[in-house]
């Protein structure tokens, strides 16, 4: 009958799950550094999860050069699902200080994810990429347009803020973005009336109440309200909305005390 002594057995038990860790490991580590996914020629777009078209990514690949060869910034595009290049692709693009790398990736919440070099943030600070990635890469965006033109909007806009000069926000005022400012708009309105309601006889305007919420509607209308529209867009119709959004509000926060007793005095 064999005996195995305890410190023996354990030596034993430890180089067994040494083993068995490394082989499962193994893969996995190398799927993150996968140069056999490469293309065999250059290109500044490998796609590899078949989000774009042939001809979409044989016109970004030309626009990405030509880009690149006009402002001297670098853009590439990777694409992936399953696998994945992972740190190969550093060499094989050559990335430095002045370039950007957008992942595509859908199997996250946001299928955008942008890799920037440290040259970009003088120009782009990390609050635009944070709002080019949430813009474009949502999972609604995604859902209604397709990943294909969550990759080329992201890029454009990129590339319009690049050949400018820098960007502190991402231009272009969406629809859902223009509602929220709006919202806010007319809650800074409603503010604003109910302080300036009469609370004296005599003075039918309170100045003192409103200046002294003037902090809080200040900050609904004029930070929430006008700042994000007058800043991604030169159109006046939406900074025309929302200011007279904030005056109905207004009114109808300064004249509901009348417009009750009115109606009370009536009955």
């Amino acid at each position: 009958m064999l005996h195995f002594h305890p410190s023996k057995l354990f030596s034993c038990l430890i180089a067994l799950s040494i083993v068995l860790l490394s082989w499962v490991i193994a893969p996995v580590a190398q799927a993150y550094d996968n140069p056999e996914l490469l293309p065999d020629h250059y290109t500044p777009v490998i796609d590899l999860a078949d989000s774009l078209t042939d001809i979409q990514e044989q016109n970004l690949a030309q626009q990405l050069d030509e880009f690149e060869a006009e402002t001297g910034w670098k853009l590439r595009v990777l694409t992936q699902f399953d696998r994945t290049p992972g740190r190969a692709v550093k060499e094989f693009w050559g990335l430095d200080d002045r370039s950007v790398m957008l992942v595509a990736d859908p199997r996250g919440g946001n299928l955008l994810n942008f890799s920037v070099g440290d040259a970009l943030f003088e120009l782009l600070p990390r609050t635009f990429w944070i709002e080019l990635q949430t813009r474009y890469g949502n999972q609604f965006f995604v859902r209604d347009n397709g990943e294909d033109a969550s990759i080329l909007e992201a890029l454009g806009s990129l590339e319009g803020c690049l050949r400018q000069g820098g960007c502190q926000v991402v231009p272009g005022l969406p629809r859902e973005q223009w509602i929220l400012t709006l919202v806010t708009s007319v809650i800074g309105g409603l503010v604003f009336g109910f302080a300036a309601q009469p609370r004296e006889p005599g003075k039918p305007f309170s100045w003192q109440w409103a200046l002294i919420f003037s902090p809080l509607w200040g900050i609904l209308f004029i930070a929430f309200g006008i700042g994000p529209v007058v800043t991604r867009t030169a159109d006046w119709l939406p900074l025309f909305r929302n200011i007279a959004g904030f005056v109905l509000g207004a009114l109808v926060a300064y004249l509901s005390p009348m417009l009750n007793a009115s109606s009370t005095s009536e009955t």
